[in-house]
């Protein structure tokens, strides 16, 4: 059953058609990725679904639900959460503040319980709980947009770029958290650059080239495709 549909969707920046009608979903407890390269249209259409882009034409139904004109603030109380392109923290709060900020629609008991699977899933934001979130490093930084979205306890989870800055063993780790998470059953829509960690991590996948989707299919057919590899893996044809 599909969780996330979205359907016709164009962006325009000016005269810039940047998303150009595109067509995809995202079925309940599914790990599906969005690659392609710079410039391609992946940011800008996930930044369309959560209305922070204003979007031309088209259609994004969440959970049944048709998502333009919902306001911001009320994604995450619907069970959407967004870990933008950039980390986007709150840098002059601690790491403990930036957490709490992830919870701040939730009046439930399990707070405190979350917050400790928090720190399972990222010891380094528990010795660094009392720091400034500005003075970390960008791994760093980025463990905690993810776990401060996690702690609004989302049913969608929509990563952009999560490993764009970051050093190869960082980016390793940070997509196998990735993983983990859609095994423990939120379902993630993610952004990113990397193709190849992405395809090895996702069940599915869908390639953007100049704003327009160009290929879909599971995510190991996506491995194996020539025009994949050509294109974003890095190995030549023949």
């Amino acid at each position: 059953m599909s969780l996330l549909e979205v359907a016709a969707l164009e962006v325009r920046y000016g005269g810039i058609r940047a998303v150009k009608g595109v067509d995809f979903d995202v079925d309940e407890g599914e790990l599906v990725c969005l690659i392609g390269a710079n410039g391609a249209g992946k940011s800008s259409t996930l930044k369309a679904i959560c209305g922070l882009v204003p979007t031309r034409l088209g259609s994004v139904r969440y959970a049944g639900e048709e998502l333009s004109g919902l306001a911001l603030h009320e994604l995450p109380r619907r069970g959407l959460a967004l870990v933008p392109e950039g980390r986007g923290i709150f840098p002059q709060l601690t790491v403990a503040e930036n957490l709490a900020m992830g919870a701040y629609t939730r009046r439930d008991a399990a707070v405190a319980e979350d917050l400790e699977r928090m720190h399972g899933l990222f010891p380094r934001l528990l010795e660094r709980h009392g720091q400034t979130a500005g003075t970390l490093s960008g791994g760093e930084q980025q463990m905690l947009a993810i776990a401060r979205a996690l702690m609004s306890r989302p049913r969608l989870l929509l990563l952009d770029e999560p490993s764009m800055g970051l050093a190869p063993l960082l980016v390793a780790k940070i997509l196998e958290v990735v993983r983990d998470i859609a095994r423990q059953g939120v379902t993630v829509l993610l952004v990113e650059q990397n193709a190849r960690l992405a395809l090895e991590i996702a069940s599915r996948g869908y390639v953007m080239e100049s704003g327009a989707i160009t290929l879909a299919a599971d995510a190991r057919s996506l491995l194996a495709d020539a025009r994949v590899r050509e294109a974003y893996l890095g190995e030549g044809a023949g």
